[in-house]
C-alpha cells in the first residue's frame, strides 16, 4: 500500500471519530470518503469507528457501479452518492455524511437553510437545500443528493441527515461542523419569530468576500523589502 494511500486511510478512520466526539454524529450512522487516484476510499458499513483499522476502510473504482469493493468488509451502505459526488465533481475531494441534531431535524421538518447568516454562502448559494426522501442506500436516494447538491457545498437529506464536500477531508469536515452551527442558529430563530434574511446581494458580497478568505500572506512577502538608496549627488565645482 502507498504510503499516501495509508495516509487517507487513517485519516478517515480520525475523522469519523472527530464526528462523534464533536457532536455531529452518533453511534456508526456516519460516513466519509476520499478521493485516491480513480478509486474511493470509503468507511466501512456498521463499523465503530474506534475498532477500525486502515486495512478495514473500502476501496472503491470511481467508474464502477456494480458494486464490487475491495477489502475485508463491505463499504458505507450510502456508498451510492459518495461515489457520485466524487466522480462527478472535480471540486470534491471527500464527501462527510452524517445525522448531527439539528441539521436532521430541519431535514425531518423538510426544511431548507435560507440566507439567515451570511456563512450559508460557504455552501456555494444562497440557501442550503434539503434533496427530497428516498430508502437509506438506495440509488434514487443518490440522484435526489446529486441533485440538491448542484453547484453547492452541501445539502440536507428530507428525514435523514446531511451531507458536505470539500477539497479535501479537512475541509469537508469544516464544512460539515459549519453547516451545523447554522442549522442550529437557524432552528432557534424560528423559536423566537423568524429570522431576518439577507439579500442575494448581501450574500453576493460575501462570495466576493470569500474570494480571499483565509489567505495568508507568503513569507517572501511578509519581509520587509530593502529601502532603495538615494543616488549620491556629486558636489557642485566651485568656479
Amino acid at each position: 500500500m502507498k504510503k499516501a494511500e495509508l495516509a487517507l486511510r487513517e485519516e478517515i478512520i480520525a475523522r469519523c471519530k472527530e464526528m462523534n466526539s464533536s457532536g455531529i454524529n452518533q453511534g456508526t450512522s456516519g460516513n466519509i470518503s476520499v478521493r485516491f487516484e480513480d478509486r474511493m476510499l470509503i468507511s466501512p458499513s456498521a463499523t465503530p469507528y474506534d475498532q477500525m483499522t486502515p486495512d478495514m476502510i473500502a476501496s472503491v473504482g470511481l467508474d464502477d457501479t456494480s458494486g464490487r469493493y475491495e477489502g475485508p468488509l463491505k463499504p458505507s451502505t450510502e456508498w451510492r452518492f459518495h461515489q457520485k459526488l466524487l466522480h462527478g465533481r472535480p471540486d470534491a475531494g471527500a464527501v462527510v455524511h452524517a445525522h448531527p441534531t439539528y441539521c436532521t431535524t430541519l431535514a425531518i421538518a423538510r426544511k431548507e437553510i435560507p440566507s439567515c447568516h451570511y456563512m450559508v454562502a460557504a455552501f456555494g448559494g444562497n440557501n442550503v437545500r434539503c434533496a427530497g426522501y428516498a430508502t437509506f442506500g438506495s440509488e434514487e436516494l443518490s440522484e435526489l443528493a446529486i441533485e440538491a447538491m448542484t453547484d453547492r457545498t452541501a445539502c440536507l437529506l428530507a428525514n435523514h441527515g446531511m451531507i458536505a464536500i470539500g477539497e479535501n477531508l479537512a475541509k469537508a469536515m469544516w464544512r460539515a461542523i459549519e453547516l451545523e452551527t447554522i442549522a442550529k442558529q437557524y432552528y432557534l430563530s424560528l423559536v423566537i419569530g423568524g429570522p431576518v434574511l439577507l439579500s442575494d446581494a448581501a450574500i453576493d458580497d460575501t462570495h466576493r468576500g470569500f474570494a480571499g478568505y483565509g489567505l495568508q500572506d507568503s513569507e517572501a512577502d511578509k519581509k520587509p523589502k530593502p529601502r532603495r538608496r538615494a543616488p549620491k549627488k556629486t558636489p557642485a565645482k566651485r568656479k
